[in-house]
């Protein structure tokens, strides 16, 4: 599925192939309609900001938004709080995964990247995409929230994915009056909180759920392994 691809590569670091390509991304997203109109045009701003951006400045933006504070990390498995040996063999079985699938995983790439889950999940069926992307739901609804409460144009690719993962918007809600404007305010929540996710977690944050987290991550990655074993039979 492209689309899935083309949010992978809006949420990806920006560089000047990506800015030549926004036209063309704007015509598969048209082209393939999984999205609805309302979702595509919502998409159109951050299209427009990395059409007619400076490479430099883009890249700047992108590393103090989400390299730089911890509550907007695009590694899924930061916020579920995993440090211990459980989070260590998901993200090992991530990466066999992806290499089974073709999938290259660099060095500068965590398995749990946004950007690369994305890309595997555009490689399975669109209902079992769904389901999986359905699974992360509470953590994308907490960071569509959070890009809102900044203004950034980014927040539209995690409105984009709820909808693609049939959560709608109801479950950002959760997140908006707990946090406050500032970084710092959202690096304090963060470190406050995990978020469960996976087909038990309730969208929204679970407090004091490291090791409950790591076992959700890795459940996780067993079922996205059961849907390719499933796939190939």
């Amino acid at each position: 599925m492209k689309t899935y691809r083309v949010l992978a590569r809006l949420l990806a670091y920006p560089d000047a192939d990506l800015v030549a390509a926004t036209a063309e991304l704007a015509a598969v997203l048209e082209g393939e309609g999984l999205l609805p109109r309302p979702q595509r045009r919502a998409l159109r701003p951050l299209l427009a900001e990395l059409a007619a951006g400076d490479v430099l400045d883009l890249q700047a933006g992108y590393v103090d938004l989400f390299d730089r504070v911890r509550s907007l990390s695009l590694n899924l498995f930061e916020h579920v709080h995993g440090e211990g040996r459980e989070r260590g063999q998901a993200m090992v079985e991530l990466v066999e995964l992806y290499r089974s699938r073709g999938l290259d995983v660099t060095a500068r790439e965590l398995p749990d990247h946004l950007p690369l889950v994305l890309e595997f999940l555009s490689l399975e069926p669109a209902a079992e995409a769904a389901r999986l992307l359905a699974e992360t739901a509470p953590v994308l609804a907490l960071l569509a929230a959070r890009l809102d409460k900044r203004g950034s144009a980014y927040a539209a690719v995690f409105h984009a994915l709820l909808h693609l993962a049939g959560a709608g918007t109801a479950a950002v809600a959760d997140d908006a009056a707990a946090d406050e404007d500032s970084p710092e305010a959202l690096d304090r929540a963060w470190e406050e909180a995990a978020v469960a996710f996976g087909p038990d977690g309730a969208p929204g944050i679970a407090r004091g759920g490291d090791a409950a987290g790591c076992g959700r991550a890795q459940e996780w990655v067993a079922r996205m392994q059961g849907a390719r074993e499933g796939a190939g039979r």
